[in-house]
């Protein structure tokens, strides 16, 4: 019988994709479940408007979500400072995409988060991801002729497919066709994987 696929999108300027991931790890445990990892890259202006534009009402949103984002960390004892700007993330995900082809994904993928949001990497800063690949076993050099060549075009056509697909915002699960947002919805998606099994 084959084992379930669940594909996630994520990026890891995101307060509630890094709070997703113990869980997320924790039900593909649970559910036997192959987890398909791709970069959804949010781009901040559009969806959440320029920061000159923005409204009390709007900061009063932004200031609750990451207090939200912070209890859910707080739970699983991880730190989630506050982002210093907004950021881009092209080169933290496109080293995601290299980390997977290369062999050290589950490493890299865990400390970019856990060090983004204890300010002690910048998901924008070249030399940072480097180091990072670098930590984790990879070749900086054939890391930093993907991200300056190919891994542009390959990170943008994954977010073509995923808005394709429907998907609009991260942490997104996608699941035999059916889109799941939000580290919330993690319990709806166990249901999903339940029923299936019971049905197998």
């Amino acid at each position: 019988m084959s084992r379930p696929v669940v594909r996630c999108y994520t990026d890891y300027k995101s307060p509630y994709a890094f709070v997703a991931l113990a869980p997320t790890l924790a039900l593909a445990d649970r559910w036997d479940v192959e987890l398909e990892w791709r970069p959804y890259t949010l781009r901040i202006a559009e969806f959440m408007g320029t920061v000159e534009a923005r409204t009390p009402h709007f900061w009063r949103k932004v200031r609750y979500a990451y207090m939200d984002a912070r209890r859910y960390a707080n739970k699983q004892g991880l730190t989630l400072k506050g982002p210093r700007k907004i950021y881009d993330g092209y080169w933290s995900n496109a080293g995601m995409l290299f980390a997977q082809a290369n062999g050290i994904f589950e490493g890299y993928h865990r400390a970019v988060f856990e060090k983004f949001w204890r300010h002690e990497l910048d998901v924008d800063a070249p030399e940072d991801i480097c180091a990072e690949i670098a930590a984790q076993g990879g070749d900086v050099a054939a890391f930093r002729a993907y991200a300056e060549g190919p891994g542009r075009e390959e990170q943008a056509a994954i977010v073509a497919e995923a808005e394709a697909l429907g998907v609009f915002g991260v942490p997104s699960f996608l699941f035999e066709g059916e889109l799941f947002w939000g580290n919330d919805r993690l319990g709806m998606l166990e249901e999903r994987l339940k029923t299936r099994a019971a049905a197998r």
